[in-house]
């Protein structure tokens, strides 16, 4: 187990490889990934189409808001020249024709009605018609009423008669723009018109024209749209605002179907991936299973189960939980990002480019922080592992902990591992946690920079306000996809680091393959051989090894002792005999058949093992002595259970037999090991295996199990590890093991004759 200040994370071992064989397991769930993606990808690209829409839905009502402008310019167009300079020059002498011959002025002048100084007026007036007939004729409105309605005479133009009154009203509305024309006169200047279908007569194009003269360049919206009310009906049919409300109808409804739609995909897309997430997990917790199985004992001799544990519960859920959440939308943001460009530049090119430029810091922020945040994520999973694997460690043993006084340095050590978790957590979420306000601020900076550039070219006519509207939309398409994008790669980091500890463990060396293997050693038929033939063995990274040329035969139905000093290779051996190791050298025969030559399963299946560790999982008690069979009545195990004086016990309980047992206080340590005693009894094989079978019983009750042990082994060619020599007396054989070979063997009488070393061992546990 990696220790404190011994293990530096800079970057992940495999991060490729780590998602390469993600992707290669995902393989199985391939058609429902693909919908997941496709519907992602139809989501986003609704989500891309859906503010072009809304760009003609804001244009189509802010059109019905606002003159129409069209019509405006050409009712403006039209009514001007009917009354352009050019025209009038041309009109204004045809229309007054003024009578200044010599005849009409000297019947003037001769009038006596007339005062002098207007007539002097007339004079000079005439003299500079002479001179200049333009400016003369401008000054015909300085001359006196009574001149001008002599001058002027009822005439015709283009057929119309125009009065004298006509006339005189052209020339009063050049002293006074307020004055109005005679009817009559406004149809000799305005031809009628149409626009929108719409007639417009004379009088209303004047009305107009009138309208327009009294308005200032600095009138505001309110008191514009005042002003255009009191216009004549014709005019304001075809210059007010007016909503097309079935094509707004129409894009609305457009609008929601497609949000709609990308509602619907988006949530199937996630139903999909929440399946392929959840089997996915299931799949990998059953080849995590699977796989503990096909491991070989050494592996869990170096591993810690709070770190294997780690693998299956966090790393797993860590892989789940990424693909649910971040996989389909790392899809949908890519696709959000890319699309949201494309119609950036479709749209216009000049907001496209203000845009992007304005939420470039973001790339280079994310850019930083990704670069910097992988190493964590990867160190998180690693550190979760060390402190699951010390907490499994501490609780398991609790008892001994306690007993010791070791709390303090537990708790030590726990801080250690916790402290790096906590700095580990704190590194990857601080740098996290920075992508979302970073992008936040960037997306509000880019409405901001749309906002200015956009009014400009509004104001300059190249786009319409809509196209803000649409754009505003797209700075969010674009600019939220890359924190998503942020987060899901930050997430896939680490989910590679979770991927590397479960492939790492699925890919671990498994025990040597038993497909080739076709020798089968049937239970009824085994005699009850077995013979050690110079047996070598080493653990990994140990420099000697710890059997050494072990040698030794047993006949059916003997009762085999193995004794010896602590670290003597006892258990080694039998852990060989069932094959939990291989061995490097020598062989191991049963019935003079190679255990190499059998499979692992056949050779359990010859053998009843009762361990010093007791091991209970929760069920009754009827369950866990008949653990794996299903042909055991409740007699036998009553039966077996008297022998092994449990029965007093069990019927003490409340539901005896179908009494569940939990980790709890009811049941002592003996007890359990009186429990595991009964369940080898109910086995019925013809070897048998007792390592220190009775350690944790009192005196009186080893005295009645020997007697139930005794019983067991009849038959049976039995092997006995024991450190309490007074237990194995009887044996046929007792090997004496010291420093993995064997140093004596002979029955008890002979090895005491001999006061070597079994009866130094022997009487050192009676001496005082």
């Amino acid at each position: 187990m990696p220790r404190p200040g011994k293990q530096t994370y800079e970057k992940a071992k495999d991060f490729k490889g780590a998602i390469k064989r993600l992707i290669h397991e995902l393989n199985t769930y391939k058609i429902l990934i693909i919908i997941s993606f496709t519907l992602a990808i139809l989501g986003s690209i609704l989500s891309i189409l859906a503010p072009d829409k809304l760009s003609n839905l804001t244009d189509e009502i802010s059109a019905g808001l606002v003159i129409n402008q069209e019509n405006m310019n050409a009712l403006n167009k039209k009514a001007s020249e009917n009354i352009s300079e050019d025209k009038l020059k041309k009109m204004l002498p045809e229309i007054l024709s003024p009578d200044v011959s010599p005849k009409n002025i000297q019947n003037i002048l001769m009038d006596n009605s007339i005062k002098k100084e207007d007539k002097e007026k007339l004079n000079d007036i005439l003299d500079k018609m002479q001179k200049n007939e333009e400016e003369a004729f401008k000054s015909l409105n300085t001359l006196p009423q009574s001149i001008l309605e002599k001058i002027f005479k009822d005439t015709k133009y283009n057929g119309k008669k125009v009065t004298t009154k006509d006339k005189l009203s052209i020339i009063n509305l050049v002293n006074n723009p307020k004055e109005d024309l005679t009817k009559n006169t406004q149809e000799i200047f305005f031809n009628e018109i149409t626009i929108d279908g719409t007639k417009i007569s004379a009088y209303d194009q004047y009305k107009y024209m009138k309208t327009l003269g009294t308005l200032n360049k600095d009138i505001n919206q309110t008191e514009l749209y005042k002003k255009l009310d009191t216009l004549p009906k014709s005019i304001k049919k075809v210059i007010e605002p007016v909503m097309n409300m079935d094509k707004i109808k129409s894009i609305t409804i457009l609008l929601v179907c497609m949000y709609l739609a990308s509602a619907l995909f988006t949530y199937i897309q996630s139903i999909s991936m929440t399946v392929v997430a959840n089997k996915f997990a299931n799949k990998l917790r059953s080849k995590i299973s699977i796989k503990i199985n096909k491991l070989p004992l050494k592996y869990f001799d170096k591993h810690q189960i709070g770190d294997i544990l780690s693998r299956i519960t966090n790393d797993v859920d860590m892989i789940a939980m990424s693909m649910n959440q971040s996989l389909a939308s790392l899809v949908s943001s890519i696709t959000l990002f890319l699309g949201s460009i494309i119609m950036m530049f479709i749209t216009n090119w000049v907001l496209a480019l203000t845009a992007i430029l304005s939420s470039l810091i973001g790339f280079i922020g994310m850019a930083f922080i990704l670069k910097n945040s992988q190493k964590y994520f990867i160190q998180r999973q690693n550190e979760l592992g060390n402190l699951n694997g010390h907490i499994e460690e501490i609780y398991s043993g609790l008892n001994v902990v306690k007993a010791y006084n070791g709390v303090k340095e537990a708790n030590q050590k726990f801080g250690e591992y916790n402290d790096k978790v906590c700095q580990s957590n704190k590194k990857s979420q601080f740098l996290s946690g920075l992508m979302q306000p970073l992008m936040a601020f960037i997306g509000n900076f880019g409405y901001v920079a749309v906002c200015i550039v956009g009014a400009m070219l509004t104001m300059n006519g190249q786009i319409s306000f809509g196209v803000i509207v649409a754009f505003m939309t797209y700075v969010r398409l674009f600019t939220n996809p890359l924190s998503q994008i942020a987060q899901a790669t930050t997430s896939m980091q680490s989910t590679a680091a979770a991927s590397e500890r479960v492939f790492e463990f699925i890919d671990e060396e498994e025990m040597k393959s038993q497909k080739d293997i076709t020798k089968h050693l049937n239970i009824k038929d085994v005699k009850g051989y077995i013979d050690f033939e110079n047996v070598v063995f080493k653990y990994d990274g140990n420099d000697e090894p710890t059997i050494k040329n072990f040698s030794a035969n047993a006949k059916p139905g003997q009762k085999i002792a193995i004794v010896g000093p602590t670290g003597a290779g006892k258990t080694t051996m039998v852990n060989l005999l069932m094959k939990f190791y291989d061995i490097n050298s020598g062989d191991i025969k049963i019935d003079g058949i190679s255990t190499k030559e059998l499979t692992r399963e056949n050779i359990h299946e010859l053998f009843t093992m009762v361990l010093q560790d007791t091991w209970l999982f929760e069920g009754t008690i009827k369950e866990n002595i008949i653990y794996n069979r299903n042909d055991i009545s409740l007699e036998k195990v009553k039966e077996v259970c008297k022998e092994v004086g449990l029965d007093h016990f069990i019927r003490t309980l409340s539901k005896g037999y179908d009494t569940i047992l939990s980790d709890n206080e009811s049941v002592s340590a003996g007890q359990r090991q009186l429990l595991t005693i009964a369940r080898g009894m109910i086995k019925e094989t013809p070897f048998l295996i007792l390592d220190e079978a009775t350690s944790n019983v009192d005196t009186r009750t080893e005295e009645l199990v020997q007697i139930a042990m005794d019983k067991l082994t009849e038959g049976k060619t039995s092997f006995i590890i024991a450190h309490r020599l007074s237990t194995i007396r009887n044996a046929d054989l007792i090997l004496v093991m010291k420093e993995g070979n064997i140093v004596e063997q002979g029955n008890h009488d002979e090895l005491m004759k001999k006061n070597g070393f079994y009866a130094n061992l022997y009487n050192s546990q009676f001496e005082s």
